[in-house]
């Protein structure tokens, strides 16, 4: 199966470079799976679509403020993405600047925090924060909310809360787990009201969820690394709701990726650690009975993981649809609800 087996055609245009006034305000596509078909609603009426028993599961990463602004000692400017702190005062980073800095240089941030780079690993430095302080504190004092490569503008003070989910409580992530984005109070507090539990998984998302395919055969492609927990407490949650008749929502592409690899000789365990799992069809998901999710760039290896869920030509189908329906794509974006067991 190639890369180019999942291009679609997207303007520029439909590419949401700001959130909407309200979470809950955005457009949402429903899949019925068996029945090849859709339907146009929003994310509001969301409980209309879940049921009494139905779980949905959310990841609780918390995007920490990880782009970052200084020069180099010979003056040239750099801006640096942290890719996941590694320790107290470490962390691994892609950096733009024009010449390429070597092992043992120095970069002052803009409050003079000096920064040591120690090395590479392929695409990404290795650096030392030389400070007192823990990096957590460095970035948030300094730091700016890492948006996507494709919101062509700078940070605000609105991204600040707007980029992060109201249920955002374990720091690590430097991308935000972008489903999670259309929740408020008053959405969460419908679904309660509708007999719907949550539970929560912890996965941190790493700026390598931007990096492109490069591979055009895709089973050459290797995922980059992130850090995730699932706890037994969910774990016993989900076991519930099925054995119920209820069914295991996912809020975002992150929480299958953890679900999924949590599983084990299809059966779902306590695991904490790293995840390289590549989700594309042939795959069989087991972990989950549905998706909430935004949509998907082209190419790219979340939109295989859904058309691993929902087949490739339908998914391409609802996705051509969205575009001449004008939904709005990407992080800040509308979302689509898939339900493979049908509506």
């Amino acid at each position: 199966m190639k890369k180019s087996d999942f291009h679609f055609d997207l303007p520029q245009r439909l590419i949401a470079q700001a959130p909407l006034a309200e979470r809950s305000a955005s457009r949402m596509l429903v899949l019925d799976v068996p029945h090849k078909r859709w339907q146009d609603s929003g994310v509001r009426a969301l409980p209309d679509f879940l049921r009494e028993g139905d779980l949905l599961v959310f990841n609780d990463t918390r995007v920490l403020p990880a782009r970052l602004f200084g020069r180099k000692e010979t003056g040239g400017a750099v801006e640096i993405l942290l890719e996941r702190v590694t320790g107290a005062h470490e962390a691994r980073a892609q950096m733009r600047v024009s010449k390429k800095p070597a092992a043992g240089s120095r970069i002052l941030l803009d409050d003079g925090t000096p920064v040591e780079v120690l090395g590479r690993e392929d695409a990404f430095f290795r650096l030392r924060f030389d400070t007192d302080e823990p990096l957590e504190k460095v970035l948030l004092r300094v730091g700016h909310m890492p948006l996507p490569p494709y919101i062509e503008r700078a940070d605000s003070a609105e991204d600040a809360e707007r980029y992060q989910t109201v249920f955002a409580r374990e720091p690590g992530a430097v991308a935000a787990p972008t489903a999670g984005l259309h929740f408020d109070d008053a959405l969460l507090e419908a679904l309660r009201a509708r007999g719907v539990d949550s539970g929560y998984v912890t996965l941190h998302v790493g700026a390598g969820t931007f990096q492109p395919m490069r591979a055009e055969r895709i089973e050459d492609h290797h995922m980059h690394r992130e850090w995730l927990n699932v706890g037994a407490q969910l774990i016993e949650k989900i076991h519930r709701t099925r054995a119920a008749g209820g069914r295991v929502i996912a809020v975002g592409t992150t929480v299958v990726r953890a679900l999924e690899s949590a599983t084990v000789e299809g059966e779902l365990r306590p695991f904490a650690g790293e995840t390289q799992i590549f989700i594309f069809p042939g795959y069989r998901i087991t972990s989950i009975d549905g998706l909430l999710t935004n949509f998907h760039l082209p190419e790219s290896t979340l939109l295989m993981l859904v058309s691993a869920l929902a087949g490739r030509e339908f998914m391409l189908d609802a996705y051509r649809h969205a575009v001449e329906a004008e939904y709005r794509f990407f992080s800040y974006g509308d979302a689509m609800l898939i339900l493979p067991q049908g509506v």
